[in-house]
């Protein structure tokens, strides 16, 4: 966690510096701070970060204004913090391009553990030592669209597809279980790496926004399908009617 650069964007003091300590006693050293939109622009043009937690509630403009501006020069997990903790305000911050949602006030603990989830997820897994580097990547035919796990890439009728980090994590690993039917909360597990306590909407998003990339109708999906009751399944060209 050292090396990781984090930038914490809120307009109240005490609370960067309460979240710094803890980051700080949880291993991370880089971290940078920004109290309006303004700075965490400027921020973001002059250093890449790994991981951005982000106010919402923000002096000058909000959070959610500046976040695509944010996305334009990184593809770094972006959290949101807010006191609003409304459906619509979640599901906002998602469609905004956030990757993760907090509600104020949190335990800096539960903050520290979804920043090491979205971390891992976002992260390419190091070569074990002494381990030769792979030159065949695997990649999941799904006919229509390709998923290539290698180069953190998805390819839609042959054209590369711009796919955010925590989208493609989560159609990668539906792609390595076809057929099965998982439920959110399982979903939320395996690719954000924590307990959903409740949180549907960040998979319900994310399901969204894969659908819009790889369904020829999103409204009327053939791959990425509703179990009604269950949860989702990725299905197989092969089975399709």
């Amino acid at each position: 966690m050292e090396e990781t650069a984090v930038l914490l964007v809120d307009d109240e003091p005490a609370l960067l510096l309460m979240l710094d300590m803890v980051l700080k006693k949880e291993g991370f050293r880089r971290i940078d701070h920004a109290e309006s939109a303004a700075a965490a622009l400027a921020r973001c043009r002059q250093k890449r970060y790994d991981i951005i937690l982000l106010d919402v509630m923000l002096p000058d403009k909000s959070g959610f204004e500046i976040c695509p501006f944010i996305r334009e020069t990184t593809d770094a997990p972006i959290l949101f913090v807010t006191a609003k903790g409304s459906d619509l305000d979640k599901l906002t911050g998602f469609a905004m391009g956030g990757d993760d949602y907090i509600t104020k006030p949190f335990n800096p603990l539960e903050v520290v553990a979804r920043m090491k989830a979205q971390l891992r997820r976002s992260k390419p897994q190091a070569e074990e030592p002494g381990k030769a580097a792979r030159t065949n990547a695997l990649v999941y035919d799904y006919g229509r669209f390709q998923v290539d796990e290698l180069a953190g890439e998805l390819r839609v009728e042959g054209k590369p597809v711009a796919c955010p980090a925590q989208v493609f994590q989560l159609l990668l690993f539906l792609c390595k279980h076809p057929n099965r039917i998982f439920t959110k909360d399982q979903l939320y597990e395996a690719v954000w790496g924590i307990d959903s306590m409740g949180d549907d909407h960040t998979v319900i998003v994310h399901i969204r926004r894969i659908r819009e990339r790889i369904e020829r109708d999103p409204g009327q999906p053939d791959y990425l399908v509703t179990v009604r009751g269950l949860g989702y399944k990725l299905v197989p060209p092969k089975e399709l009617p």
